[in-house]
This record gives structure tokens, sequence and C-alpha cells, in this order.
């Protein structure tokens, strides 16, 4: 199944009807062609991150981009960790 891309200002619409209108969740998302599920997460990112909840293009949050970038560098670090317990293994082999 192909996934689709919803724009920003669709989810933004799609939450103003639950919202301003009073369209239930349910309701709104059968008219809508959405699931129930993704608009409720929509509503939820509204509700938390109000103006942020839809960064578009793919592009992570400034909070999800800090968590990707410090789970990439923990796994760098992780390596680097594991080279030097081989590293002082070997040498400690070496030396008696």
């Amino acid at each position: 199944m192909e996934k689709r891309i919803i724009s920003k200002e669709f989810k933004e619409q799609a939450v103003a009807l639950v919202q301003q209108q009073g369209i239930g969740i349910k309701q709104a998302a059968q008219e809508l062609g959405v699931s129930v599920s993704a608009l409720r997460k929509w509503v939820t990112a509204q509700r938390v991150n109000g103006a942020n909840a839809f960064p578009g293009s793919g592009k992570l949050s400034p909070e999800d981009q800090k968590i990707r970038d410090l789970e990439k560098r923990l796994k760098v670090v992780e390596m680097e960790r594991d080279i030097l317990k081989k590293a002082t293994a070997f040498f400690a082999k070496e030396s008696l």
C-alpha cells in the first residue's frame, strides 16, 4: 500500500473541523477520508505543539531532530568504546 502524503494545510483544516466546528473525530475522519487514529494524532499534536504541530516536508520538530542527533552520536560513542575495549584486551594479552 502506497503511503499518502498529507499537507500541513490539510491537517490544520481537519483539526479545525474538530476543534472549531465541533464535528466528532470519527465523523470528520470519514468525511475527509483519513483514519480516525491519524486525525486523533493530529488533534493531539495541535493541542500540544500549537503552530509547530506539523513541520511538514518530512522535517522533524526541533526536539525530535535533537533526539535523532543525540541517538546518532550515542551510537558513535558506543562504537568507539567497544573499539577501545577490544584494543585494551589485545594489548593486555600482548604484554603477558
